[in-house]
């Protein structure tokens, strides 16, 4: 785990995909908001039970109490209840009571003052009403001071063994001279077999006899449209004569190919995700494994509230990269090998600044001489401050005096 250096709040925690991404890119929760009891068990169990509100945030916003936190956190991140805007949940958008929770995050936002913030979702977010939706989101952002920028990305592009579109936005305070940008794409697009390979076993929903019995009609990588054609008709039902948004019907995994976007579910005729060899759901830990979690990692609840957190759950891997392009954009450090910027602060020990670039995957180091600091050193610090930050937050990240940052600025007149 890498030196933590910038605080975050995060709203709509969930079971901690986004949160658990982020810690691993170097930020630090000062607080994770989540409702659902069984998500808010599962955060416990992994990150520290003192920071874990289990609240409504409608609530919390009316009682101002996220007001503790204003001017204190760096990077707000929310991902909001996403069924209102997904085709799995009619596309209803701001006329469901959960499409409501977006601006109950914009409220948050008004309350704390964040340096930077990070919204997730679907990506039919920019479709909804003809984009007005979005629209309306980021105007709202705007009012509040922030620049703003928004784009979808695939999980399967940074690490994740699964075709996933979110919609994430980004936006940066008004004043603070930083321009966040999102991650390179990975070189190398990872498959089912790279996810469950060693995959330990557990527990996980079952398929009825009859159901079991179509399964096995589908060969790896088909679905519904392998079947025979009287039970083609037979299985889909209604869903049969409809348009688009079938393929996941009666559908079994490829091992060379990445997962379908997992849902609440692997066992609903709507969802079905299975395995490739054996004629059964994905189990909760090769959900996990998917979504980018740790075996270590624990869930609680039943295995349907497991299910439903993981498949609602931001994957690790998307939410690390996320974090490190952050933190990258902020500290301005290039390699010393490639000159790539994509570079991550791994700690400080007695002067020296050690960092990793995620291009070449090479270590390099930022010394201080015996008589001081280093003009490279130096030039990093006055570049940071050209940037917006604080001589507090500078001295954070480098370890260099903040008193000696200040006289260096005034000699700059």
């Amino acid at each position: 785990m890498v030196e933590t250096m910038f605080s975050c709040l995060d709203l709509f925690a969930g079971c901690g995909g986004m949160a658990l991404g982020l810690k691993r890119s170097g930020f630090d929760h000062a607080c994770l908001v989540e409702i659902d009891r069984q998500a808010a068990q599962t955060l416990r169990a992994n990150f520290d039970p003192a920071t874990i509100v289990e609240a409504d945030i409608i609530k919390l916003n009316r009682e101002g109490y996220f007001a503790q936190f204003r001017g204190q956190i760096d990077l707000l991140s929310a991902g909001p209840p996403c069924q209102s805007f997904s085709y799995a949940g009619n596309q209803r958008g701001l006329d469901d009571s959960r499409g409501q929770l977006v601006y109950e995050t914009l409220k948050t936002i008004e309350q704390v003052q964040p340096k930077m913030v990070l919204i997730e979702n679907v990506k039919h977010l920019s479709t909804i009403n003809s984009g007005k939706v979005l629209k309306a989101i980021l105007g709202r952002l705007h009012s509040l001071r922030y620049r703003t920028q928004w784009q979808i990305l695939n999980a399967n592009d940074y690490g994740v063994a699964q075709n996933r579109q979110r919609l994430i936005i980004l936006a940066t305070r008004k004043g603070w001279r930083i321009k966040l940008r999102y991650p390179a794409k990975y070189a190398y697009k990872p498959v089912l077999r790279d996810a469950l390979h060693g995959c330990p076993a557990s527990d996980g929903a079952q398929y009825s006899t009859e159901k079991a019995k179509v399964l096995d009609l589908v060969p790896p990588g088909g679905c519904w449209q392998a079947l025979p054609g009287d039970i083609q008709k037979q299985y889909m039902g209604k869903s049969f004569d409809a348009e688009g948004g079938k393929r996941g019907m009666a559908r079994r995994l490829a091992w060379h190919e990445p997962s379908l976007t997992l849902l609440c579910s692997p066992a609903q005729k709507q969802t079905e995700r299975c395995h490739p060899d054996y004629t059964r759901p994905l189990t909760v830990r090769e959900y996990a494994r998917i979504q980018g979690f740790p075996d270590s990692f624990v869930f609680t609840g039943s295995v349907c509230s497991r299910y439903r957190q993981i498949g609602n759950a931001v994957p690790v891997d998307l939410a690390e990269a996320i974090g490190k392009s952050i933190i990258s954009a902020i500290t301005g450090i290039e390699c010393k090998y490639c000159h790539s910027k994509h570079v991550l602060h791994n700690g400080r020990r007695r002067g020296k600044q050690n960092y990793h670039c995620q291009d070449c995957d090479r270590q390099f180091i930022d010394s201080y001489s015996p008589n001081g600091y280093t003009d490279e050193v130096k030039q990093q610090c006055l570049h940071l401050y050209a940037k917006g930050m604080g001589f507090r937050a500078i001295e954070r990240l480098t370890g260099v005096g903040h008193n000696s940052i200040i006289n260096w600025v005034k000699k700059l007149g």
